[in-house]
């Protein structure tokens, strides 16, 4: 077939040819401009759509986070964990330099979170039936509702569990415990590699991470602890001291107060850049943390005032002790806000370590203004915490903007 005229100057209307001499009618093509900006039009609602489910599971992720971290926290022993988990994140945008970095597991806590979330959504007819059959037997131990509800509790009980490992196998994600039986799925993928055995795949890296990251976490918790307390144990017992019936406790106080707001300028310091080691060396390099605050010194001294500032509204939720079954609603609120400062602080101490001189001494100074008034009010609400504290003199030693993110100390 040839498409070529026979007659040059005979020209044919859109839509037909020349074949072998003869017109042939053709599909019309469609204006180019209209397919192209169709298509364009779906490409952008697809990434949007896209951008905003991803920024969802993002968000859901961190909020499944914070409440793992107050969950841990309120866990004597364990509560060294969430510490080191913080301290972490902390020390990976020091040594990245990248905000970004230190929100670790995000993403998987996310689909954790959805699964643990829908398993306990479809476990809830179990437990209503339950119940529901142990009202019937009270009423009419013989009858037949207390029998047929019963039955109900053992057929879910054997259903459920089927349903949520396959959703689990699936991938965990919310559409697999919706609608797990996929035929597709269910004859298909066992034998290839496809949505199980990604699923597969992803389990045991998380499985892998956990054993691997979660020693980690609890080890640099414990270690920093340690290294703090040590730090804070002696002005904290001055100021104690205080009101002891003695003639110069009033200076013993006094000395005990000072050291207190001294060493609350550099301890968030210090604790960063071991978290940045993974060493408990930085503990005794003071020079270093002052070296750090004269290369970046509004930086710093917004992340100090921050860290200090945060820890003052979580002594007014140690007024009335709390079951130790809800303690982790208020250590949430713990989490919530100690979590930002270590961040900022981290930040800020990354800047430090990119720089290799000192910033301008009107900088410096400048940088000092906040310290002192932050540092203060931050002594004086320790110092009250002894009389509105449910655990007294003992709160002191709880100091929430360093050490553990709980409202008390199970140890």
């Amino acid at each position: 077939m040839s498409s070529a005229s026979p007659d040059p100057g005979i020209a044919l209307p859109e839509g037909l040819e020349w074949a072998d001499d003869e017109v042939l009618l053709t599909d019309p093509a469609p204006p180019s401009g209209s397919l192209a900006s169709e298509s364009r039009f779906r490409g952008w609602l697809r990434h949007g759509l896209g951008s905003i489910a991803s920024a969802a599971e993002w968000v859901f992720g961190l909020a499944c986070v914070m409440v793992a971290l107050a969950v841990i926290a309120a866990v004597p022993v364990l509560q060294f964990l969430s510490l080191g988990y913080m301290l972490e994140c902390s020390g990976r945008i020091v040594r990245t330099g990248r905000f970004s970095k230190g929100f670790i597991g995000i993403r998987p806590a996310a689909r954790a979170g959805g699964a643990v979330g829908a398993c306990w959504l479809m476990l809830l007819p179990i437990r209503y039936l339950a119940d529901l059959a142990a009202s019937a037997e009270i009423i009419d131990h013989a009858g037949t509702m207390a029998a047929r509800f019963h039955a109900m509790v053992v057929l879910l009980s054997i259903v459920v569990p089927v349903h949520l490992a396959l959703s689990i196998a699936r991938g965990g994600r919310v559409r697999h415990f919706l609608w797990p039986f996929h035929p597709l799925w269910f004859f298909g993928e066992f034998r290839r590699e496809g949505s199980f055995g990604r699923a597969r795949d992803a389990t045991l890296g998380l499985l892998w991470t956990l054993a691997s990251k979660v020693p980690y976490f609890w080890w640099l918790g414990f270690r920093v602890f340690v290294a703090t307390l040590f730090w804070l144990v002696f002005p904290v017992t001055l100021m104690a001291l205080g009101h002891a019936p003695i003639p110069v406790a009033p200076v013993i106080g006094f000395i005990g107060a000072a050291w207190l707001a001294a060493m609350a300028l550099y301890i968030p310091i210090i604790q960063a850049r071991m978290a940045m080691l993974n060493s408990i060396r930085p503990m005794f390099e003071w020079r270093e943390a002052t070296r750090a605050y004269l290369r970046a010194p509004w930086a710093i001294s917004l992340a100090l005032v921050l860290s200090l500032l945060s820890a003052i509204p979580l002594y007014l939720l140690k007024v009335e002790a709390v079951p130790d079954e809800a303690l982790w609603l208020p250590s949430l609120f713990f989490v919530a806000f100690i979590f930002p400062a270590r961040f900022l602080m981290g930040f800020a101490v990354s800047l430090a370590e990119q720089r290799d001189r000192s910033s301008h001494w009107a900088f410096r100074w400048s940088g000092r203004l906040p310290l002192l008034p932050a540092a203060l009010l931050y002594v004086l609400f320790v110092f009250l915490s002894q009389y509105i504290s449910w655990s007294g003199i003992v709160g002191m030693y709880e100091q929430h903007a360093f050490l553990l993110p709980v409202p008390y100390v199970g140890m």
